[in-house]
């Protein structure tokens, strides 16, 4: 255990090196924000910044890191994996006194030696504490929990009944989160069997159980919406447009006049508008289908000088999101395929860079060992498919502004699953 956290402590460090951003005892929130984002640009993988700020020992943590975090600090730091990181991470500069050597010293030089051990020992004591586990927690069985759920109607906003059984867990830390961010970590009593959650937006989400820090139940909770759902984000809760508002000649469209109704300003930053239909097909297998639109980002002035936009395929895993923006800001993109993810900083993503003044067609499809990603008929960049079976259950668009949607088809196989418009 104090050699996993003499590790960390290291890896903390190359980072902090690695960064130069001085000493991280005065790193403000922003700087864990950047560090979150700049993280995931670079291995791929989201840490929170409650996730950070806890490693750094802003905020009480009582557990050390999971593997996969421990494997993403490790990649980012500039290795493999955290177990490569173990392996060749550099000797130390220095060989640290032994104060149990009988080698020629004066007593002064040993003084200091055992000094420096002794505050060297307080230190593991210290950090053993914050990130000692609890061994009641490690010897949980899943088996003696439970834990499902139930949402209460179909659409968006959507409440969910969570029904679960903890009665068996050492102490009071028990948790339900509603996905996979811990700031939607909630607190329920042990010996209670019944907890709601109210879900704003549509998707796939994994909801867990937790003792601690360690998750001991975990399912699927598709939250669909009723039809097309159109929003625009909010700081907390989206806008929630009416169908009329949105659905207009045939066509998905949000105009900015009806942005300007809600008292949404489209200056200086401009708002995020979204189109989404999530569980109302049959699920489409990734393995042979076929997926094509017609989209167009309707919004230029100032800060959305970019036309960010992009194009959400909801499967029964990781997503697949389609990002298109002008040429000049394809720099910050970042595509993801399922199990692989590409940033416009580091690959080639000009292919996604479009003139969004007249309608461009994006689409993808399945040839049984890739999946191909076509900008207006022109290929523009493929992966492997999954070896995992995924399927797609939705759709949405999102937009820098405003856009419109038109000529949505999915198919499987032969056969169309879904169209619209």
């Amino acid at each position: 255990m104090t050699s996993e956290v003499n590790e960390l402590v290291k890896c903390k460090t190359e980072i902090e090196q690695k960064l130069d951003w001085g000493a991280s005892e005065s790193w403000q929130s922003i700087d864990f924000e950047n560090l979150s984002q700049l993280i995931l640009d670079d291995t791929g993988v989201s840490l929170s910044v409650s996730t950070l700020r806890r490693i750094w020992g802003r905020t009480e943590y009582n557990h050390l890191p999971s593997v996969t975090t421990l494997n993403t600090l490790a990649k980012f730091a500039g290795y493999e994996d955290w177990r490569n990181f173990l392996k060749t991470k550099k000797p130390d500069q220095e060989k640290t006194p032994d104060p149990l050597d009988t080698g020629k010293t004066t007593s002064k030089t040993a003084s200091r030696m055992k000094l420096a051990w002794i505050f060297v020992l307080l230190l593991i004591v210290g950090l053993v504490s914050i990130f000692a586990f609890d061994k009641g927690e490690a010897q949980l069985n899943a088996e003696d929990f439970s834990f499902s759920s139930q949402p209460i109607t179909s659409g968006i906003p959507n409440s969910v009944v969570f029904t679960y059984d903890a009665t068996r867990a050492p102490g009071d830390s028990v948790f339900i989160q509603q996905s996979w961010d811990n700031n939607k970590r909630t607190l329920v009593e042990k010996n209670f069997h019944k907890h709601t959650s109210i879900y704003y937006e549509p998707g796939l989400f994994i909801a867990k159980l937790l003792v601690g820090d360690q998750v001991i139940r975990e399912h699927k909770l598709l939250v669909p919406t009723n039809g097309w759902l159109g929003t625009i984000d909010g700081k907390d809760i989206p806008v929630y447009l009416k169908d009329s508002e949105f659905v207009t000649d045939g066509i998905l469209r949000l105009p900015i006049p009806v942005i300007s109704q809600k008292n949404i300003p489209m200056q200086p930053k401009p708002p995020v508008v979204t189109y989404a239909n999530v569980g109302n097909f049959e699920p489409v297998a990734l393995k042979n289908f076929s997926f094509s639109s017609e989209i167009k980002n309707e919004f230029r002035d100032g800060a959305a000088v970019c036309q960010l936009t992009r194009i959400t395929l909801f499967t029964d895993s990781i997503p697949i999101v389609i990002p298109l923006s002008i040429k000049g800001c394809v720099s910050e993109l970042n595509l993801l395929s399922v199990d692989h993810f590409v940033s416009g900083k580091k690959d080639d993503l000009s292919a996604f860079g479009v003139d969004f003044s007249k309608w461009v067609k994006v689409s993808c499809k399945s040839n049984g060992s890739k999946i191909q990603y076509f900008v207006d008929e022109k290929l523009a960049i493929e992966f492997p498919l999954p070896e995992n079976e995924v399927k797609i259950i939705g759709i949405s668009y999102t937009f820098q502004g405003t856009g419109a949607v038109q000529k949505v088809s999915l198919s499987s196989e032969d056969k169309v699953i879904f169209q619209a418009f």
